[in-house]
């Protein structure tokens, strides 16, 4: 029998448990294939240089998703509904669009990063390799309206799939060295700058800020005591699903920089990752690899379907079946793997154009947050307004910087 002084702490406990689960399926869209395009790529060109990107844009995520997921448990509603109530109907179409073409770069990346994870595993071709991606993520994706909490444990077994695969791999390779150089911010010409710009796209996904509060609007408390319960568990969810991230993204870059950087090979692919930590590491690595690369990819796909709905039904207030969502933001992925285009560039370039669509989804969340007629005694306090819009500021100043670096 559990004594009176145990019973507090452990109902606490209890209830952070029950809160716990949205920010694991928002954590998978941050160790989609696009990472491992981008943090891979930035590894082998150069080294840990870029690890404080990573480390930064980490943090920043964190800051950005629990905002959102604060959004829904304030107020009840999720960050397209309040868009769609509280600004124009120009402002809200526009928000609209770009969110539907983020979805379509989402589903680019995470189609072709499982279709080349099936070639290397099986060999199949990666056409009907991403049909076959669209089945599986179909299925786990229909879980997702009845069953949230099975959803949430099957996303959360593929985002353990992914941390052990590269865990694995860090392990084989051994300490890394020279990593805490990589904390120090700095670039080394365009292309790190192009890297950097795709890292922190793949690693702050607009479209899971928009998701974040979608699946926490059904916790909302107007007690505050209540509220405060769950806004410390949604932030505990936050802090442990989106570290685990975090590691994972850390790791990717760190096992390419100590296995391929500065040995004469690029190592630009996906495919040559593969074989190159098969011939350094041996086998059990490039499986590992591949493996980790399609558990990210079937998760990927399905949490970014699920997210082009709630972006949808909220700024609109249309509903689609799913099965229609899928087939329409998969076109772009399919177009691709079917002209031959290389699918390392492909994934990359993604990347880059979700970095262009954070302040899209950034910027309504940080300024609806501050509007005390939105979250009333919750508002958000000026520092976290001021850091929010600071990173509004950086992400757009970065885009900006590529666009004229590129068209010049």
């Amino acid at each position: 029998m559990v004594s009176t002084s145990l019973r507090a702490p452990v109902a606490r406990l209890r209830s952070t448990a029950a809160g716990m689960g949205p920010a694991f399926v928002v954590a998978v869209a941050y160790v989609d294939p696009g990472n491992f395009a981008t943090n891979m790529a930035g590894g082998a060109a150069h080294g840990y240089l870029l690890l404080w990107v990573i480390v930064g844009a980490s943090a920043m995520a964190m800051f950005i998703q629990y905002q959102s997921a604060k959004l829904g448990v304030v107020t009840g509603r999720n960050l397209p509904e309040l868009c769609r109530e509280h600004y124009p109907r120009p402002v809200t179409g526009l928000l609209w669009v770009q969110a539907e073409l983020v979805a379509m770069a989402t589903d680019l990346a995470e189609f072709v990063g499982a279709a080349v994870a099936l070639n290397l595993l099986f060999g199949v071709p990666l056409l009907p390799a991403a049909l076959i991606t669209a089945v599986v993520s179909a299925g786990i994706l229909a879980l997702a309206p009845l069953r949230r909490r099975r959803f949430e444990s099957v996303i959360a077994g593929l985002l353990a799939v992914v941390l052990g695969g590269f865990l694995y791999q860090a392990l084989r390779l051994g300490p890394p060295t020279g990593a805490v150089a990589g904390l120090v911010p700095g670039f080394a010409g365009e292309d790190s700058v192009l890297l950097a710009t795709g890292m922190l796209g793949a690693t702050v996904m607009p479209h899971v800020i928009y998701l974040h509060s979608a699946l926490t609007q059904h916790h909302r408390a107007t007690d505050p005591a209540v509220r405060g319960q769950r806004l410390r568990s949604t932030r505990a969810d936050i802090l442990v699903a989106l570290g685990v991230a975090g590691v994972v993204n850390a790791s990717m870059l760190v096992v390419a920089a100590g296995a391929f950087h500065g040995t004469g090979s690029a190592h630009e692919s996906l495919e040559e990752v593969h074989h190159g930590l098969g011939a350094l590491l041996g086998p059990g690595a490039a499986l590992a690899f591949a493996l980790a690369l399609l558990a990210s990819g079937l998760a990927a796909s399905s949490v970014g379907t699920y997210s082009g709905q709630v972006v949808m039904e909220g700024f609109l207030r249309r509903r689609i079946p799913l099965a229609l969502r899928r087939l329409l933001t998969m076109a772009p992925a399919l177009a691709v793997l079917a002209l031959g285009v290389d699918p390392t560039r492909a994934l990359v370039l993604s990347q880059v154009v979700l970095s262009f669509g954070i302040p899209f989804a950034l910027v309504p969340l940080v300024l609806l947050g501050r509007r005390a007629d939105v979250m009333g005694t919750a508002v958000n306090r000026r520092a976290a307004t001021a850091f929010g819009a600071a990173g509004a500021v950086v992400i757009s100043a970065l885009n900006l910087f590529l666009l004229v670096r590129v068209l010049g």
